[in-house]
């Protein structure tokens, strides 16, 4: 059973950084296409960033430039480093992963059905 967790949600302020988490157990997250969702309130879960089982990175447009996701294989762990945060960030961060097989290391996806796992997500909130 696969499982993701989340963490290092917070309250910060505009302009400031953080960085998220996600564990990942059961499977091994480089063996597959990972990504970063957000959800508003009101608002549809939407694609933040992901990456493909070669590393590739894609991004939402208004995140490019701030916002990079990188994994640790070792400690098999995702993350997506914030910089230079603004209000309209704020939003619930969910962590996916996508169990079905891929068969380009170069491909990543940018639609919630894509993913078959999803972590809890940590509130992110910024102050103007």
């Amino acid at each position: 059973q696969v499982q993701l967790v989340e963490s290092g949600g917070g309250l910060v302020q505009a302009g400031d950084s953080l960085r998220l988490s996600c564990a990942a157990s059961g499977r091994t997250i480089s063996s597959t296409v990972m990504g970063w969702f957000r959800q508003a309130p009101g608002e549809d879960r939407k694609f933040v960033g992901g990456i493909s089982r070669s590393g590739l990175t894609k991004y939402l447009d208004s995140v490019k430039g701030r916002f990079t996701i990188s994994r640790d294989n070792s400690k098999n762990t995702l993350y997506l480093q914030m910089n230079s945060l603004k209000p309209e960030d704020t939003a619930i961060y969910y962590c996916a992963g996508r169990q079905r097989y891929t068969s380009s290391p170069y491909t990543t996806y940018t639609t919630r059905e894509e993913y078959d796992y999803w972590g809890q997500g940590t509130q992110i909130t910024v102050s103007s």
